[in-house]
């Protein structure tokens, strides 16, 4: 009966009360360690599986933290709240883990070749990616459109997310030589005795998934708290900190493997696959949970603020998409993603003037394809691909 009152006082609770700030301390170190121990298992078990669906499902398993984060926000109707931490992890992937990921891999060609790398290159099967990426943000942007997030639209999110699996199926396998570019501990485990091997891999799941679904409400908890302490607007708080903490594993492994520059396409792509696997799974993930904690059907209406930061972060990943779909990222839009990234936090109100920048780039990248100025060969890659039997 204890257990049972227990558990009827926590349906019962609508809102996720502020706590002590110190728990921040060891919340977030707790969840930047589950989300390594995820991140492991992901990156060791990605040679088990056909190199597109092993990126999509370490993608996915590196944004379990996030995934947690925004469960406990819509579980405990945080309303307001629910595209802070969503917006903020695609903005940060985009505007600062994009750029990071040419910067590092420009880094390592000029320490080699003693001379500038123009541009990553991307190869035939990250298409998929690209055209996915595409239709993620265009069904994102029908929901910014009409204002709301209902459990409608997030069968139409899991379905391109489906569609987009699908064909991930058709890539080849991963190719043997690149287990040296992964950590000390996924190339231990690839490397160890079959038993072994898939314990490890289980164990990393298993106790890292417990332990950041365990941390993921008090770390909110000590954010709200010490957003009230320091008089910070707590969206700002769980749009930023939040993902900053639950993504650091997900760049560490990208950079990784941008140390080569050889490498860097897999990386870019592996941060792309969060983008769709955050704009589709995670998005689709809130009004259901929403839905469970009222106890009816029910969608996520989108205030003035949510609204702003969505459309913000949807023309950054629509401009972001543009430069990828000619099979390549240029040093200068490396470049303006991030300095268009850093504008915004000089002030909130130059907000709306960033999102026109970025639509209006948007327009010319799309009048530049219509001309012939700009290649769309992501489209040509794509064909082919879901012609292959």
């Amino acid at each position: 009966m204890r257990s049972l009152s227990l558990i009827t006082a926590l349906l019962a609770e609508t809102s996720l009360q502020a706590g002590s700030p110190l728990a921040v301390l060891w919340t977030g170190p707790g969840i930047i360690l589950a989300s390594l121990m995820i991140a492991w298992g992901a990156e060791a078990t990605q040679f088990f599986l056909a190199q597109g669906i092993a990126l999509a499902v370490l993608a996915l398993l590196q944004t379990l933290p996030e995934f947690a984060v925004e469960a406990v926000l819509a579980w405990h109707r945080e309303v307001p709240y629910l595209l802070a931490n969503l917006t903020g992890a695609l903005m940060l992937l985009t505007g600062l883990g994009w750029p990071m990921i040419y910067f590092a891999a420009a880094t390592a060609y000029r320490r080699e070749h003693r001379r500038p790398m123009r541009r990553i290159a991307l190869e035939p099967e990250h298409a998929v990616q690209i055209l996915s990426l595409f239709a993620a943000i265009a069904y994102e942007l029908v929901i910014w459109w009409k204002g709301s997030l209902t459990v409608f639209d997030g069968g139409a999110l899991l379905a391109i997310y489906a569609v987009y699996l699908w064909v991930m199926r058709r890539l080849p396998p991963e190719e043997a030589e690149t287990i040296d570019e992964i950590p000390r501990i996924p190339r231990a485990i690839v490397t160890a005795r079959r038993p072994l091997r898939i314990t490890a891999i289980l164990g990393l799941f298993l106790v890292g998934g417990v332990m950041v679904f365990a941390v993921a409400e008090p770390f909110l908890a000590g954010l709200f708290g010490l957003a009230t302490l320091l008089g910070i607007p707590s969206f700002t708080f769980i749009q930023w900190i939040a993902p900053l903490v639950s993504e650091a594993p997900e760049g560490v492994s990208a950079f990784y493997w941008a140390r080569n520059h050889e490498r860097a396409s897999i990386a870019l792509m592996n941060l792309v696959s969060s983008n769709i696997s955050q704009w589709t799974l995670l998005a689709a993930l809130l009004p259901v949970v929403l839905s469970l904690s009222t106890g009816h059907v029910t969608g996520i209406p989108l205030d003035a603020e949510q609204s702003r930061e969505l459309i913000l972060a949807l023309s950054q990943s629509l401009l972001g998409a543009f430069f990828l779909l000619n099979m390549e990222v240029a040093w200068w839009e490396a470049a303006g993603l991030f300095m268009l990234f850093g504008a915004q936090f000089v002030s909130a109100d130059l907000h709306r003037y960033i999102t026109w920048i970025y639509l209006g780039w948007s327009g010319v990248e799309a009048m530049r394809l219509l001309a012939g100025k700009r290649g769309a060969h992501a489209v040509g890659h794509f064909r082919q691909i879901v012609k292959r039997g």
